[in-house]
């Protein structure tokens, strides 16, 4: 059954309440599940730079997840929060000390903007309640920043920023420029690709900041073409990367013989750009909704109520971390975060879109990472068929070493 709400803020969107499709008489109750109620709050971007890489397509993928829980819930019910942070991490932590102080709720899910990740999930970690990181980028969630109640799936900056290095350096572009986002996600990819590029013998021959929402390039690009790096490396991601795509194709920057390598782009991005302009471009994401039947499957179930969109990675991860995140308190029969993600830890999850993930000491979840290309306009067959598969990267590969992040939650482990 369907049922809305408002919380005193302007800012929640609503409430979904999903029982399991098992009578709820049958089955006893979860001793420390209060109510047998598991709140999810999904806390995104609604309105701003990165709404089409999450935003309502967020709150979808957690209602399907709860659907999906349904028949094995054993009688726990699943209700789904939802809000916009607005990017800014006072109002991305209000929201969730409200959620989890007056409405009960027990974990936090999607969290994109780097900033407004790293300081709720310290607030989650207060509360000893859970944050899902699934779409924020910044490696220091499981670096020095790492908390026991918070899980990172899908990617992060040292993924991102080391396997675009490696392409880079494999075709013999070793000098660099980055365009950065003035925040935590540009300065963390800015950093780690630069700790691989160093390592691969590459240079980095400047870099130039601009704040989020920035909509003129014209000096950074400029900057960028003067300093005669061979790659102009895009720390930025959403509405400012497309922005930089479309202005440096402007500046006529690839017929000089400058390479874009965007550090963190996602199929919305590339859907926006269009093929005629992002033709070419290499890019690394842990999923893509055409790999095989099951992300088909799934993908067409989100597509039908999305107006035919089809999910990026940062939604399908959404999906993927809530559904076991209320596995795993089915398990522990807690809403202890320390206890759910010990239970997340406890073995491999067969997960329907990821494949196998496993999460390590560090709140990181291990799973496969892919480089794709994109398509030209006569190799594409439909609106949504944007990439070809380059290669996959393993796990083990694809994140950074668990003993190198300095996470304080690894020690002895």
């Amino acid at each position: 059954m369907k049922k809305f709400g408002r919380c005193p803020s302007a800012a929640l969107l609503g409430v979904l309440v999903f029982a399991p499709f098992l009578g709820l008489s049958s089955h006893p109750a979860l001793a420390e599940v209060p109510g047998d109620v598991v709140r999810i709050g999904v806390l995104d971007d609604m309105s701003g730079p990165f709404a089409d890489q999450g935003g309502a397509g967020a709150v979808v993928a957690a209602r399907l997840a709860a659907e999906d829980f349904g028949p094995e819930s054993g009688g726990l019910k699943v209700e789904i929060l939802a809000a916009d942070h607005q990017n800014k991490p006072d109002i991305g932590t209000a929201i969730a000390r409200r959620w989890v102080d007056e409405q009960g709720v027990d974990a936090v899910v999607a969290l994109p903007n780097s900033g407004v990740a790293l300081a709720v999930a310290a607030v989650m970690a207060e509360r000893h309640r859970t944050a899902l990181a699934s779409s924020a980028l910044t490696s220091d969630l499981t670096g020095k920043s790492c908390q026991p109640t918070t899980v990172q799936w899908v990617s992060d900056t040292w993924a991102q920023g080391a396997s675009t290095a490696h392409a880079m350096v494999a075709r013999n572009l070793k000098t660099w420029y980055f365009l950065t986002v003035d925040y935590a996600l540009g300065h963390t990819l800015e950093r780690d690709a630069t700790t691989t590029l160093v390592a691969l013998g590459g240079k980095v021959l400047g870099s130039a900041t601009a704040p989020l929402g920035t909509s003129d390039f014209s000096s950074p690009l400029l900057q960028a073409a003067n300093s005669g790096a061979q790659v102009l490396a895009l720390a930025n991601t959403g509405a400012d990367a497309i922005n930089a795509i479309k202005q440096a194709a402007e500046f006529g920057l690839g017929a000089k013989g400058t390479q874009l390598a965007a550090l963190f782009l996602q199929i919305s991005d590339i859907h926006a750009l269009g093929l005629k302009t992002a033709a070419g471009l290499q890019l690394v994401e842990a999923f893509y909704w055409d790999s095989n039947e099951t992300t088909r499957a799934w993908s067409q179930r989100f597509a039908a109520r999305m107006q035919g969109r089809m999910p990026t990675e940062d939604q399908a991860g959404v999906y993927s971390a809530t559904l076991a995140y209320l596995r795993a308190v089915r398990a522990a029969r807690s809403i202890e975060g320390e206890a759910v993600v010990r239970q997340m830890e406890s073995a491999p999850i067969a997960d329907p879109l990821f494949g196998t993930v496993t999460i390590r000491p560090d709140g990181r979840a291990v799973h496969a990472m892919y480089l794709f290309q994109v398509k030209t306009p006569a190799e594409s067959h439909g609106e949504w068929d944007l990439y070809k598969l380059v290669a996959t990267i393993p796990g083990e590969s694809a994140f950074r070493p668990l003993a190198a992040g300095g996470c304080r939650l690894v020690a002895g482990r």
